[in-house]
């Protein structure tokens, strides 16, 4: 990528040296400048109203693309385009393990606890206890990303999974946007040909027979770009990929059930023993170890070859150099449940669980003339940040939100700090997690179960599976943690697990 950069690089040089001759003083003075950009590895970009395309994958687990995890199963080479031209966050997170408050927290900046949006919308399993309350819609109060960008004129567009209201008076286009392209309450395509037209989908009209969806909302995206392109737009793709259910094209599936047999992997050691959550299960609870799966490994690849679209779209309406682009997702990879399909190893866990499997994503900026391409920061980051990010980019000031511009992180300025991250799930997931919290303080994560208030402690610079909990050996720095969990939970007017009637009453804090 570094020397296809240069080799482009160079060609402009000589363009703008054989050119110098012909050209008055102010076009040179330009044209220099336009070199310069070129040379560092950046491109201009119009500061004060650059167009913005969002991408959200549902369910993509960290290790799921090259980028991160370049021994992955899976293809993704136009995502991993993506991450090489801008930064790659490597410890950007979800604010939650599964979708709705997740995408809750990009669209307002805002903790999902604070409105206790804490769940998938719907999402009120018991278990030992009963969940916390559950709030099951974004309110119309909400200043959302697209409702603030609109006080600059920006045209918003969304395509793809909403989940964020029960019913219309709650969907897209109630919350900014102008356009939506198949967002409703459902949090996946489970009616009509589901991944296939036709769709049953009360905001998409159906295809040719057989169209897929990944493809088809791409197809949208990058429509809504080209008659875009003359003025400043947000287009938010937020793909039913790569969650449930498991299809794709056949053509996709079978060139990685031939890549299975080339690669002569077995069944065996496919899967590994899970912690046991749930009571009076029939079945233990497993983990996929190994990413073996065809069909998933398809359903990544068609959600890349749908991201190469819209960036080539980009490029070819002339306006990359005058747009910001982002990917990440709602939550981690579906490894525990729902057919297993993906492993986050080195990663403990996966979707609807706290540990790093569940809440560590994919998360990629590019904004052109503020990042330089290859870059990469360490910093832990959350999907709360993308609000005031992008706003900041765009020149437009908001109220106060618990999201942190990164605005310094992506010029790599070293002036950026915040204390503490935090995830609050009160609730037993349909993937088989715990109802906990945790605090991410540096590289120290506390974790606090709440059936029991029993504490976990991991130091993720030496130990990012998780594996060895420090808890007892050293308590002192639990109680500094627990202490600063704790304020929060007050904070937020965090929610806990209730009794069932005439249950016993579950552990709650102080």
């Amino acid at each position: 990528m570094k020397l296809a950069t240069l080799t482009t690089n160079t060609y402009h040089m000589l363009n703008f040296r054989n050119t110098l001759s012909t050209l008055g003083p102010r076009v040179l003075i330009s044209l220099a400048l336009v070199s310069l950009t070129l040379v560092s590895g950046t491109t201009t970009v119009d500061a004060a109203q650059p167009n913005i395309v969002f991408i959200l994958v549902d369910d993509l687990g960290y290790m799921d693309i090259g980028a991160n995890n370049p021994d992955t199963f899976y293809e993704t080479p136009h995502i991993d385009r993506l991450a090489a031209s801008g930064m790659r966050f490597t410890n950007g997170y979800a604010a939650n393990p599964v979708c709705s408050p997740t995408r809750y927290s990009i669209m307002t900046g805002r903790w999902p606890s604070r409105v206790k949006a804490t769940n998938f919308f719907a999402g009120r399993r018991p278990g030992k206890f009963l969940p916390g309350k559950l709030v099951d819609r974004m309110a119309l109060e909400e200043i959302t990303l697209a409702e603030a960008l609109k006080t600059k004129d920006y045209r918003t567009f969304f395509a793809g999974k909403w989940h964020l209201g029960p019913t219309e008076e709650f969907w897209p286009t109630k919350q900014g946007f102008d356009v939506n392209k198949a967002g409703h309450n459902a949090g996946g395509p489970y009616k009509g040909g589901k991944y296939f037209s036709p769709y049953g989908n009360p905001r998409l009209g159906d295809g040719p027979k057989g169209e897929h969806l990944t493809a088809r909302l791409a197809d949208e995206t990058v429509n809504f770009i080209r008659e875009s392109k003359d003025q400043p737009f947000m287009a938010y793709l937020a793909f039913y990929s790569v969650h449930t259910p498991l299809m794709a094209p056949k053509k996709l599936v079978q060139k990685y059930r031939d890549k299975l047999t080339k690669m002569d992997l077995s069944d065996e050691g496919t899967f590994a023993d899970e912690e046991q959550v749930w009571q009076n299960s029939k079945k233990p609870r497993r983990v996929r170890v190994v990413q073996s799966h065809a069909i998933y490994a398809a359903m990544v690849e068609s959600v890349d070859n749908a991201v190469g679209k819209v960036i080539n779209a980009l490029e070819e309406q002339g306006i990359a150099d005058n747009t910001i682009v982002c990917l990440t997702s709602d939550n981690g990879g579906l490894s525990t449940s729902e057919g297993s399909p993906t492993s986050n190893l080195p990663l403990r866990g996966g979707k609807g669980w706290i540990y790093e499997g569940g809440i560590r994503e994919a998360f990629l900026i590019r904004a052109p003339g503020v990042t330089q391409a290859s870059t990469t920061c360490e910093v832990p980051v959350m999907s709360i940040d993308f609000f005031p990010t992008l706003l900041e980019l765009s020149n437009i000031k908001h109220d106060a939100v618990d999201g942190k511009s990164l605005v310094p992180l992506l010029k790599q300025e070293s002036k950026w700090e915040r204390e503490e991250l935090y995830w609050h799930y009160p609730h037993y997931s349909n993937q088989g997690g715990f109802p906990g919290a945790a605090i991410r303080q540096g590289d120290w994560k506390l974790i606090e179960r709440f059936e029991d208030g029993r504490t976990q402690l991991y130091n993720l610079a030496s130990d990012i599976g998780e594996s060895v909990d420090l808890a007892q050996k050293d308590p002192e720095r639990v109680d500094e943690l627990k202490s600063k969990l704790h304020a929060w939970y007050k904070e937020v007017d965090a929610e806990f697990l209730q009794a069932k009637p005439d249950g016993p009453s579950p552990w709650r804090a102080e």
